[in-house]
Order: structure tokens, then C-alpha cells, then sequence
């Protein structure tokens, strides 16, 4: 298999891509029910394999067997969009409420696209190759789902190698870059109430004012992190939202006081301290202040690690498909969280990030993934669909009979 050849060939379904992409980017949908996003999905890879349809999600997994035996890779891609409200002004943005502001309306063309190449050259693939049609990744663990449904596994054989590839809004159009090790973070949170008792705004002695050690916390919080955690393996809390009170009562103390934070570590040893930072600070706040406090921890997603030999893979693949000066090494991980860490964690791969910044626009000041105004350049559908079908070739055609 000539891998440049290939990435070429990937052009002549370029067009189809991009219609295809600009349809699901015009009708996205949220969460782990996407029944029309998967039928514009399944319809589209119609006779390339045999599918496999998750339990109780609109997951897909579809087979497709190359003429040689050998082993199995997996190709991801995921399909929810946010519930975020599109401001991009393009001609086929969504108007219903929710918005591929995170690219996967890119991933899953791509993922089409690789899933034609792979079927037209199947004659020339030792093995098999799993393309997952993932909902969910947006905070709901769909890749874990489907790990549990054994979806991973439909060949009939654990795959030797997993792949994936993230657009970014943010990094120069068709520059692609990865990381040996951690790739991206571990990525929860949690939620505070504070619990006191409510009184008059006049004669604070009288009550327990939950407001105050819910402020002293939140400023405490960042001190503590900085004293008690390694600065050379980051962690990042940040407190998202703060609720407390009325808005029209404030000679008002309420009864109860909460906020959220999101939370981000990059290792295991720091994803189980910083629950014991966490306890600690605001357990002593509601002390100093005579109330009570309670912590409620969100699922979290693991830390992003790259296999060292499936990146040197990438990096040597793109090179041989768009030249030497087409990879990024990343000299450091990135805060974001995402749930294909749990696929490789389950199957040594690599996930890598591709540059989708359109023409004319700055990647250092573009909003980013997951603003309503995020814009991404479908050219570079193409090369992300080369990428994928020449990961699962140059790996299954390298293994040793």
C-alpha cells in the first residue's frame, strides 16, 4: 500500500465529505440519542461492512474485513453536538438550539471518508478494521458504553491498535500534533452546598450565613492547590458557577449557598490528592463559620496517554502522506478532557489533533471549541480521512505474518 497515494485519493471524496459534514452541521444533536445523526452516518456507509448497533444508545460499530487475515485496529470517531446556541453566520449553521462547536460533525465526514477508502483497498489489508460511530463524548462516557457492550470487539479479536483524530479551531489549518504520554486530562468536577441556617441580612449573629465560608473556600482553593500539589504535574480547579440567595432579597441570608468547579489532573496520584485538598479546605471554612458543608463528585474521565509507538507511527504516516513538516510535536499536554483515554487505557493507540483554523483567521485569537462562534475549515476533511485509513493499513499490513 503506497501511503502518499492514498492520501491523495482521499480528495476524490472530498465534495462528499463536505456535503455530508455541512448536513450534520445543520441538524446536530445531543447526548447518547442520536437517531438521526446516526442514520445520516449509517446511510452513508451503506454496503462498506457489517454494522453493529449499541444497547440502550445510538451507537454504531461497523466491520470492515480486509481479503488477508490478521489482526484488528480500531478508528473512532464521535457524534453529539453541545447545547450551545450557534453564532458562526455561516449559510448552514443550526438553528435548534444545540451546535457542533466541538468538531465532530469534521469527525465523523472523516471517519466516512476513511471508511470508503479502507473498503475500495480492502484486497490490500492483512486484517480487520472497527470504526466506532461514538455518541456521548461530551461529558456522558459514551466511549465507556460502548466498552461495556463489548463493542470494541466485533471482529471477534481485541484490537491491536485504536486511532482518532480531534479538529481544533485553534491550531493552524492542516498542521497536525501530538504528544507521547498525556495527551489531555483527566477531566471531573465537583459540587459544593454549604449548609447553614437563614435569617435577617441585619443581625448575621442570629443565623449562619452559608455565603461566607462558601467565598473563603472558593479563594482558598486556589492557595491550597499551589501549596500542598507538585507544580510540574498541573492540576486546574475552576469554579464555574455560584449559587446563593435572590436576586431581589438582600437583607435576605439564605440557608444554603453552593457552586461548581470543574477539575483536571494529569496524573492518578494528583486525580486522588486533590479530593483530599478539596475536603480539607472547605470542611475547614464551614468549621470556622459553624455550618455545614457537603461535596458532591462528578464522574471523571481518565487521563488521555498516547502510546509512545503508535505516535511514532503517526508521525512517520503523515509524514509519508503530506511531508515532514506537516506533524507538531506538543511539548505539553492540554487541560481538555476526553473520553477515548478510556479506549486507550482498554487498546495502545495514539489520538491526535488536526488544525482546522479557516483561511484569513488567526488561530491565536479564533474562538475556540466549544464557543458559538467556533468556525472550522472542512478542508481539511480530506486529510483527516488519509490519516486514519493509512493508520490502519501501514499497522496491520506491518504486523508480522
Amino acid at each position: 500500500m503506497n501511503l502518499h497515494e492514498l492520501g491523495l485519493e482521499a480528495n476524490q471524496y472530498s465534495d462528499v465529505m463536505k456535503r455530508i459534514r455541512r448536513e450534520l452541521h445543520k441538524n446536530p444533536e445531543f447526548g447518547l440519542d442520536l437517531p438521526n445523526t446516526l442514520k445520516r452516518v449509517l446511510d452513508a456507509v451503506e454496503g462498506l461492512g457489517e454494522v453493529f448497533l449499541g444497547e440502550g444508545l445510538t451507537a454504531a460499530a461497523l466491520l470492515i474485513k480486509g481479503s488477508k487475515p490478521g489482526e484488528t485496529v480500531l478508528l473512532r470517531t464521535d457524534m453529539d453536538a453541545l447545547a450551545v446556541t450557534e453564532d458562526t453566520g455561516l449559510e448552514y449553521a443550526s438553528t435548534n438550539g444545540y451546535m457542533h462547536a466541538c468538531g465532530h460533525d469534521l469527525h465523523m465526514a472523516m471517519a466516512i471518508g476513511a471508511a470508503h477508502l479502507i473498503h475500495t483497498h480492502r484486497d490490500e489489508l492483512k486484517g480487520d478494521v472497527v470504526i466506532w460511530f461514538q455518541p456521548g463524548e461530551e461529558g456522558l462516557a459514551g466511549a465507556d458504553r460502548m466498552l461495556e457492550q463489548k463493542m470494541h470487539m466485533v471482529s471477534g479479536s481485541k484490537p491491536v491498535a485504536a486511532y482518532g483524530v480531534h479538529v481544533f479551531s485553534v491550531y493552524q489549518k492542516g498542521l497536525f500534533g501530538s504528544r507521547p504520554g498525556p495527551l489531555m486530562a483527566a477531566a471531573g468536577g465537583f459540587i459544593a452546598t454549604f449548609k447553614g441556617s437563614g435569617g435577617h441580612g441585619s443581625m448575621p449573629w442570629l443565623s449562619k450565613d452559608p455565603i461566607a465560608p462558601m467565598a473563603q473556600a472558593i479563594s482558598n482553593l486556589q492557595s491550597a492547590i499551589n501549596k500542598r500539589l507538585d507544580v510540574f504535574d498541573d492540576v486546574v480547579v475552576n469554579v464555574g458557577w455560584v449559587r446563593a440567595g435572590d436576586d431581589h432579597t438582600e437583607n435576605v441570608i439564605p440557608e444554603t449557598a453552593r457552586f461548581g468547579a470543574t477539575v483536571r489532573t494529569f496524573s492518578q496520584k494528583h486525580s486522588e490528592l486533590i479530593r483530599e485538598v478539596v475536603a480539607d479546605v472547605l470542611d475547614g471554612a464551614a468549621k470556622t463559620y459553624g455550618v455545614e458543608v457537603s461535596i458532591e463528585w462528578l464522574a471523571a474521565s481518565r487521563v488521555l496517554e498516547n502510546d509512545p509507538v503508535a505516535i511514532d507511527r503517526s508521525r512517520k504516516v503523515i509524514a509519508e502522506l503530506f511531508g515532514e513538516d506537516s506533524y507538531w510535536d506538543m511539548p505539553n499536554p492540554i487541560p481538555g478532557g476526553e473520553d477515548f483515554a478510556s479506549v486507550l487505557r482498554e487498546i495502545p493507540g495514539a489520538f491526535i489533533f488536526l488544525g482546522a483554523a479557516p483561511d484569513g483567521v488567526d488561530p491565536k485569537t479564533a474562538p475556540s471549541n466549544h464557543s458559538n462562534r467556533a468556525l472550522f475549515d472542512d478542508d481539511v476533511l480530506p486529510l483527516g480521512a488519509g490519516f486514519l485509513a493509512a493508520m490502519a493499513f501501514d499497522t496491520l499490513n506491518e504486523l508480522p505474518a
